[in-house]
């Protein structure tokens, strides 16, 4: 019985790591359609969005799967409630990818994202923070996770500096207002992954906790 709940429980971990792989792929797509006005790029992202929801559901239902055949306990009850918390963070990840997208073809050519460093920092930082976030699990590394954890108030005061060049992007030149809030969408979807990639670390950590059995 033991055996064979290890054996889904490593295939879990590795759904896991695959719609990580995916989610990682997808943000990394959207910075790079959004610096480079790519909308061809832009929609493809937004129509891969659905495979990342198809693991979400094949995961989400190993994981009931889990608790209602094998009754796990303590730290495997861990592991599992933990990666079913996960994975809605993870689908909501690649939900903002999408997002991205859209504000991309949404913009066109009017996208002057290269004039906001701190929207192109954010980028950079939230990638570095999901990554960080993923390879915590993947190794259950708990330091890792508490580094990516305190690493969210660097995109959340990259968030306030974006959002005082929009404001005053837009007090200076109404007639940009429109692309300005754009824009303001778009750092606020960058927060948000943030966001997510704090809760993945924060289950990651739950999921190492150790209990009395």
């Amino acid at each position: 019985m033991r055996s064979k709940f290890d054996e889904q429980l490593l295939e879990l971990n590795e759904e896991m790591i695959e719609m990580g792989r995916k989610i990682v792929q997808s943000i990394s797509k959207a910075i790079e359609a959004l610096s480079n006005k790519d909308t061809v790029l832009a929609k493809k992202i937004m129509e891969d969005d659905i495979e990342i929801d198809r693991l979400q559901k094949k995961i989400e239902n190993n994981c009931f799967n889990l608790l209602i055949q094998q009754q796990p306990v303590a730290r495997d009850l861990r592991t599992v409630t933990a990666a079913m918390k996960m994975v809605t963070d993870m689908e909501r990840i690649g939900d903002h990818a999408a997002d991205i997208s859209e504000m991309t073809v949404l913009m066109g050519d009017n996208n002057e994202i290269e004039e906001f460093k701190h929207i192109k920092t954010m980028a950079s930082e939230t990638m570095l923070m999901l990554n960080h976030s993923i390879e915590a699990y993947v190794e259950k590394d708990e330091d890792k996770a508490i580094a990516v954890i305190k690493h969210d108030d660097i995109v959340d005061d990259l968030f306030c500096e974006a959002k005082r060049d929009i404001i005053k992007l837009i007090l200076d030149n109404p007639k940009d207002g429109e692309e300005a809030a754009d824009l303001l969408m778009v750092a606020k979807y960058f927060e948000r992954i943030g966001d997510h990639a704090t809760n993945i670390a924060e289950w990651v950590i739950y999921s190492l906790k150790t209990t009395e059995e």
